[in-house]
C-alpha cells in the first residue's frame, strides 16, 4: 500500500456525512442550537428500495447523484410522521452563484416529487377539471427540503447567501422578487454546539488547519497536537485531510491516536530540514528589501510569499536580520 494518499475532497466528505449519528448532530447544530430534534433513528438513506415516500428507486438514485449527501428524517408526533428532507453540499472554493446553485438543487427535488405525483394521475377519473390539468390534487403535499452548504476554504467567504445578493435591484423593487436564502456554515469560524465527538474534533481540527495567521508547519504541529491529547479517531482525521487537501503518512496512524510526531505528516520532515534554509533565505529578502529601500510592510509581505510563512514569523525574521548596520 502507498505510503501516502491523496484524498478527493468529494469522496471522504460524502463518507463522513453518511453516518447518520454525525449528520443529525451537524443538522441538530445548524437549525436548532444544539438541541437534539433530531435523531440519528429518524434518519434514512434517501435510495432505500423500502422507503414509502420514494417509490421508484431510479427517482432516489437520481435525487442522490445531484446531491452530496442528502437523507429523509422521519419525525413520529401525535398527529402522525411529519417527513422532510436534508441536504448537505461541500463546497472548497467560494461559489459566487451559490444561492441559483442551492435553490437548482432544491428545486430538483421538489419537481422530482410533482412528476412522481402526476404520474398517478392518468385519467380525469375522480379528479376535478383544475386537479387534472394539474396532474395535482388540491390535498397533494411534497417532502420540504432543507439544504446547507457547509464552506471549507481557507479565504473567508465573501459571496453571496441569496438571492438577493446576485442580483442588482433598487430596494424599492425588493418587495415585488421572490429571495432564496442559502444556509451557509464555514468551517474555520463556526459558533456551532455539538455533541458528537467526531464532529467536536472534526470542526475543531479544521479550525486549525484553516488559520491563515499561522505557518503550514505550525498548524500540523497543533494538529498533532489536537489529535493526540483529545484520541482523535482515525477516520476523522482522514476526513480533515481530505477536506483540506493535506498529504498524510497513513502507516504513521493507528486505528485511534497513538501518532508518531515526526512522520504523521508527509512534509514535516521535509520543513524540519528547511527551517535553516528558510531563515538563510529570509536574510537575503530583507537585505535586499533594505536596499531598495522598501517599507517594513512591503518586507513583510514578501518574506510571508516567498517563504509560506505567518505575519508573526515574518515578523520574527525583520526583527532577527533587519537592523541597518552602524
Amino acid at each position: 500500500m502507498a505510503k501516502t494518499q491523496d484524498l478527493k475532497p468529494d469522496t471522504i466528505l460524502k463518507n463522513y456525512w453518511n453516518d447518520n449519528e454525525q449528520f443529525a448532530d451537524f443538522f441538530n447544530a445548524v437549525l436548532f442550537e444544539g438541541k437534539r430534534v433530531i435523531k440519528p433513528d429518524d434518519l434514512e438513506d434517501i435510495d432505500t428500495e423500502e422507503s414509502s415516500v420514494l417509490e421508484h428507486r431510479n427517482y432516489a438514485e437520481s435525487i442522490q447523484a445531484s446531491r452530496d449527501n442528502i437523507k429523509i428524517c422521519k419525525r413520529s408526533n401525535d398527529y402522525g410522521v411529519n417527513l422532510f428532507m436534508l441536504g448537505l453540499e461541500s463546497q472548497e472554493h467560494i461559489h459566487y452563484a451559490m444561492p441559483l446553485w442551492v435553490m437548482g438543487y432544491d428545486y430538483g427535488i421538489y419537481k422530482k416529487q410533482y412528476d412522481q405525483n402526476a404520474r398517478k394521475y392518468k385519467s380525469s377519473d375522480g379528479l376535478e377539471q383544475d386537479e387534472y390539468l394539474s396532474r395535482m390534487k388540491k390535498t397533494d403535499k411534497f417532502i420540504p427540503v432543507i439544504t446547507v452548504v457547509v464552506y471549507y476554504g481557507l479565504k473567508p467567504w465573501d459571496g453571496a447567501t441569496s438571492l438577493y445578493g446576485m442580483l442588482d435591484i433598487p430596494d424599492e423593487m425588493k418587495r415585488f422578487i421572490n429571495d432564496y436564502k442559502t444556509i451557509l456554515v464555514e468551517a474555520k469560524q463556526n459558533r456551532l454546539t455539538f455533541h458528537n465527538t467526531s464532529n467536536i474534533d472534526f470542526f475543531s481540527l479544521l479550525k486549525i488547519v484553516l488559520d491563515i495567521n499561522i505557518s503550514k508547519s505550525e498548524a500540523k504541529e497543533r494538529f498533532i497536537e489536537y489529535a493526540q491529547k483529545h484520541n482523535v479517531d482515525r477516520s476523522v482525521i482522514m476526513t480533515v485531510a481530505g477536506a483540506t487537501n493535506l498529504k498524510l503518512d497513513y502507516n504513521a496512524l493507528s486505528k485511534k491516536g497513538d501518532f508518531d510526531v515526526n512522520t504523521l505528516f508527509e512534509e514535516i520532515a521535509k520543513e524540519n530540514r528547511s527551517k535553516g534554509r528558510a531563515e538563510g533565505k529570509s536574510e537575503g529578502i530583507i537585505e535586499t528589501g533594505l536596499d531598495l529601500g522598501l517599507s517594513e510592510k512591503d518586507i513583510l509581505t514578501r518574506l510571508q510569499d516567498k517563504l509560506d510563512i505567518s505575519l508573526k514569523q515574518a515578523q520574527a525574521y525583520l526583527n532577527q536580520f533587519g537592523k541597518q548596520p552602524v
